[in-house]
């Protein structure tokens, strides 16, 4: 069809990849060693193969699918799914091994720190070369250039090398390059998570503008929120191939769907990687009196122990707890520091607070959990605050006699009834969240 702008057809991405031992360096002696060795090998026992030591890795494998004109797709997965590496091939930055792709119009993209910049060059001549490989002419770069130095806020680096931009000013220019020469596909991997906050809600704006523009959006990233806020498709990727694909709500709920299996009996594990050294290990659920609980039914009281590492003892510390619904609705979002006033000092090494609910007042279901490490009131230091799949089973809270039915309430709110005359003939009562 004449909208279709992205056809991909049974791509796939085959790396070999070796397991030979290595030391951090290795001396020119070592190498003439290590082929006298082989060699010898080889004499004594022909039969031997060398590639025994190599391995075959297919990074996407008989990947397709179609994107048309206009539409925002968010491309989800987990870590080695193969979401970068498809996007290198869309970007035409590396060749697929098997399959083809046939892309109409012009692609921006921006998949890592320092691609498609020249180090050597200024961010002057950087945006002028940008735009040229866009295929644009200088009348048109100059009528962008003061918009893209403007969103960037560069403006007094304009005329240094960008080898010495910081990766956030990097980040920027290079954003501002790509949203604004008018790409007809704009490509966004995860690199925007380099930017400071601000710098990130005003990126999602200019691509959401692209977007109504009716121009063509493929995003991956790991914040839900975004996706979802930006994306009306999306592609769910897992182990190099497409698992999930339509609406970005469809989309979502399937990739939600595998942290499941990350549940280990009370304990929600997270990813230990972090580029600033901080990073949340683990939500462990609890009893009240911290013995292990296994099931948590509507009204039970819950404690959840989040234990995280800091590198680095800090003053001004807080931790957020989230509970959202599979479709990204957030529900609660509980913090340490609920005013200015107050803060938690994190100590450097393995820290560990607890959030206590004396009764969770949550329907029967299944629910996201996650958390955030952050610096109060100014930027998040580690943030998955939809990582972890927890399902509550029903319960009669209000003993009414009858089978709970989780579709008869969302939540089931503490209340209490009284006649005309102010007469109270049911009460139902909950302590206040702690």
């Amino acid at each position: 069809m004449s909208d279709i702008v992205i056809k991909v057809e049974n791509l796939g991405k085959k790396y070999i990849i070796g397991h030979q031992q290595q030391e951090r360096y290795t001396a020119l002696r070592d190498v003439i060693a290590n082929k006298v060795k082989s060699f010898g090998n080889l004499i004594q026992n022909p039969k031997s193969k060398i590639q025994n030591s190599q391995e075959e890795f297919w990074a996407l494998k008989d990947v397709s699918f179609e994107i048309k004109q206009g539409d925002r797709v968010g491309i989800i997965g987990r870590n080695g799914a193969g979401k970068s590496t498809l996007l290198k091939i869309l970007s035409r930055i590396t060749e697929p091994t098997t399959g083809r792709i046939k892309i109409k119009g012009r692609v921006a993209s921006l998949l890592e720190v320092g691609t498609g910049f020249h180090p050597e060059l200024t961010g002057r001549e950087n945006i002028y070369l940008n735009g040229a490989i866009l295929g644009m002419g200088k009348v048109d770069i100059k009528r962008k250039f003061d918009e893209i130095v403007a969103f960037a806020e560069v403006e007094k680096f304009l005329d240094t090398p960008v080898k010495r931009y910081s990766s956030g000013m990097y980040v920027r220019l290079a954003f501002a390059v790509a949203a604004h020469l008018e790409p007809e596909i704009l490509i966004v991997d995860e690199v925007l998570a380099v930017g400071d906050v601000a710098f990130q809600e005003k990126c999602l704006g200019k691509m959401d503008d692209v977007g109504k523009d009716g121009r063509t959006i493929i995003f991956v990233s790991h914040n839900m929120e975004s996706i979802r806020r930006l994306c009306n498709m999306g592609i769910f990727m897992q182990l190099g191939q497409v698992k999930e694909q339509g609406s970005i709500e469809y989309a979502i709920i399937k990739y939600l769907g595998q942290y499941k299996s990350d549940k280990q009996g009370n304990i929600i594990l997270f990813d230990k990687k972090s580029k600033n050294g901080f990073y949340i290990d683990r939500i462990e659920i609890l009893e009240l009196d911290g013995s292990i609980k296994n099931l948590i039914h509507t009204w039970d009281g819950v404690r959840f122990r989040i234990i995280f590492y800091s590198p680095k003892s800090l003053k001004a510390g807080s931790v957020v707890l989230q509970i959202s619904t599979l479709t990204g609705v957030v529900i609660s979002l509980c913090s340490t520091q609920p005013d200015s006033s107050v803060s938690l000092e994190f100590c450097k090494g393995i820290n560990q607070v607890d959030c206590v609910f004396p009764k969770l007042m949550l329907s029967s279901g299944k629910y996201l959990l996650g958390a955030g490490l952050a610096i109060s009131n100014a930027e998040w230091l580690y943030k998955e605050l939809e990582h972890g799949v927890v399902n509550i089973e029903s319960q009669d809270v209000f003993n009414s006699g009858l089978a709970p039915a989780a579709s008869r309430y969302i939540i089931p709110l503490p209340h209490a009834w009284e006649t005309l005359q102010g007469k109270q003939i049911l009460s139902i009562k909950t302590t206040q969240c702690q």
